[in-house]
């Protein structure tokens, strides 16, 4: 540094860039994006998070008029069968498995109790087809084709189609089978099928699928009726063990 004449020095020189002025941050530009994002992330993933809150909470009744809205204007059974399954779905059953001395045909237990197999006995007697009589009349032409887990040696029209094994045996005997090596495989599963569990208890189970909340989607939905609880909409197709995937009355060629 030079020492001038007059004793003092002077001052360093900048040897540089030209320092900027610092910019002020666009809080505006920024909160777009930020709208922008979320906007989009709603829209696509408003199916999955009405379908997660049903999944949760159960259906509301504005979900399941819509869908059952949807499945009545196809004119297909099985669309027909799943509609009744959701309008099951919205009433307070008590589970109740006790036996009940019950008329027939079109007989049934007290409106306020059933059990699973009840759910499926009930829907298709709305679409007009009575699985008590039919199961009953196949029993009596053939009763060793049915399984032999109880202590009655004869057909029992109070109590036959209420079991989950007869139910199943009737639906291999005479409606679709869909392939055993595609029960994991949602694009198998359409409104109307009835599908059978074998569950931790060793007991059987048995439920109609269904469409999900949003109408749509990959996941299959069904509606059935747990021990102990009441009727459930709910996604848990593949959450037990699948013994059977039936399709009755079976899909014509």
């Amino acid at each position: 540094m030079a020492r001038s004449r007059s004793g003092y020095y002077n001052a360093i020189e900048y040897i540089g860039p030209r320092p900027q002025k610092p910019k002020k941050p666009n809080f505006f530009g920024g909160w777009v994006i930020v709208a922008m994002t979320l906007g989009a992330g709603f829209f696509f993933a408003k199916p999955w998070i009405g379908s997660l809150m049903a999944a949760q909470n159960g259906p509301t009744s504005e979900q399941v008029e819509l869908v059952i809205r949807e499945l009545e204007h196809t004119g297909e059974i099985g669309d027909q069968l799943a509609s009744e399954a959701l309008k099951y779905s919205s009433k307070s059953i008590t589970y109740d498995p006790a036996y009940y001395k019950i008329g027939y045909p079109n007989g049934d237990v007290p409106l306020s109790k059933g059990v699973a197999a009840d759910l499926v006995v009930r829907c298709y007697r709305e679409i007009g087809i009575d699985l008590q009589e039919k199961i009953h009349e196949d029993m009596e032409s053939d009763y060793r084709s049915y399984p032999q887990l109880w202590t009655s040696s004869e057909p029992d029209s109070n109590i036959d189609h209420r079991r989950v094994p007869n139910l199943q045996a009737f639906f291999s005997r005479y409606g679709e089978t869909v392939q055993p090596d595609k029960a994991r495989d949602p694009s198998t599963y359409k409104p109307g099928d009835i599908v059978v569990w074998a569950l931790a208890n060793a007991e059987t189970h048995i439920g109609i699928v269904v469409p999900g909340p949003s109408g749509e989607g990959s996941t299959p939905w069904v509606v059935h009726h747990p021990a102990g609880g009441g009727v459930k909409w709910e996604p848990s197709v593949f959450s037990h063990q699948i013994l059977g995937h039936f399709r009755y009355p079976a899909d014509e060629e």
